[in-house]
């Protein structure tokens, strides 16, 4: 019996806008249907969110032209506020969430174990693509 090690990718964006305004952004189930998409043709239109230790979360992702779709799931392991989100997907890889500011600005940094059907690259892109809405989701939104 071997036990593989599973490949950890990171991905991180700098966004311009102070932490609480990101923290509130990344875990309103409202906004996430906003911004959670790596491209045009796809979209969240649903979304839950029980953030605490032990809560769940999910999100329905879909393409727009119905031809696909799934659901993205976990369950909170650690949870401080404008810091720190850690989770367990439903596929039991770990994913860390880390949130800093820097001058007025917030450095997400997100951390995820790489499965095994895609390539690490194919992930990384996909990752980065809906961080990188995020950012431009939050740098956009007005108030808060």
């Amino acid at each position: 019996m071997s036990i593989t090690e599973k490949s950890n990718i990171t991905v991180e964006a700098m966004v311009n806008a102070p932490v609480e305004k990101v923290w509130k952004l990344w875990t309103s189930p409202d906004d996430i249907t906003k911004w959670n998409s790596a491209s045009d043709d796809w979209h969240t239109p649903s979304a839950t969110n029980d953030l605490r230790v032990g809560g769940r979360f999910t999100s329905r992702m879909e393409a727009k032209d119905g031809s696909m779709g799934f659901d993205f799931g976990g369950v909170y392991s650690e949870v401080k506020s404008y810091e720190v989100i850690k989770y367990t997907m439903d596929d039991e890889r770990k994913v860390s969430v880390l949130f800093s500011e820097e001058d007025a600005k917030t450095k997400v940094t997100e951390t995820f174990e790489a499965e095994d059907t895609n390539s690490v690259e194919m992930q990384r892109n996909g990752w980065q693509a809906i961080l990188d809405n995020f950012k431009k989701y939050a740098e956009a939104k007005k108030g808060q």
